[in-house]
């Protein structure tokens, strides 16, 4: 059975000017989710707004507590990156419990 973790971040870019900064500050954040945790993200919110922006991010194992796991250390990283300014909205499901 696998397992699939759907984690809504909600970022806030107080210091930022622009869409090319927060364009250049959520590029490299989603590279990083990419290469150290093996995710798929993308931007779903926001896109047009240049102090706020909502990544959607998925996780998929063979082990619940794996991904789960995985979740809470993907969660930490992205709270370290943004102190002040990140919300994390998580949910877990099996892939039975999708496909029925």
């Amino acid at each position: 059975m696998s397992f699939v973790c759907l984690l809504e971040i909600h970022l806030h870019f107080p210091d930022n000017a622009s869409l090319k900064g927060k364009r250049k500050e959520l590029s490299s954040l989603k590279e990083q989710l990419r290469h150290r945790f093996g995710a798929s993200v993308a931007e779903t919110d926001y896109q047009d707004l240049w102090q706020r922006s909502t990544l959607s991010v998925a996780l998929v194992g063979r082990n619940v507590h794996t991904v789960d796991e995985a979740a809470a250390k993907l969660t930490r990283y992205v709270e370290s990156q943004f102190p002040d300014g990140v919300r994390v909205e998580r949910g877990l499901i099996s892939a039975d419990e999708i496909l029925g």
